[in-house]
């Protein structure tokens, strides 16, 4: 199967955000206290990504996970996700 680059970007992110958002709320501002930056290796390509906590309030916590392969356009504008997790 020989996926497009977008494609194999998606699966990429749609993956870390599952992995992300499997966390609790309280996990989750444990390990956002700062921007998350990593790269991943898959298939011989390198994606970046960063997990940002962008709202920590009594209720929820809102997530945004971006994915770029270091390329134009996708390093200007990131292929990105977000989630909400709700606390309790």
């Amino acid at each position: 199967m020989n996926l497009s680059r977008r494609e194999e970007m998606e699966r990429s992110l749609k993956a870390e955000s599952e992995r992300w958002s499997s966390m609790s709320a309280e996990q989750l501002t444990i390990e956002l206290r700062e921007s998350r930056d990593y790269r991943i290796e898959q298939a011989g390509r390198t994606y970046q990504f960063e997990v940002v906590l962008l709202e920590n309030t009594d209720t929820y916590v809102h997530v945004s996970v971006a994915v770029d392969d270091g390329r134009l356009p996708y390093s200007i504008k990131p292929l990105s996700k977000s989630f909400i997790r709700q606390r309790g």
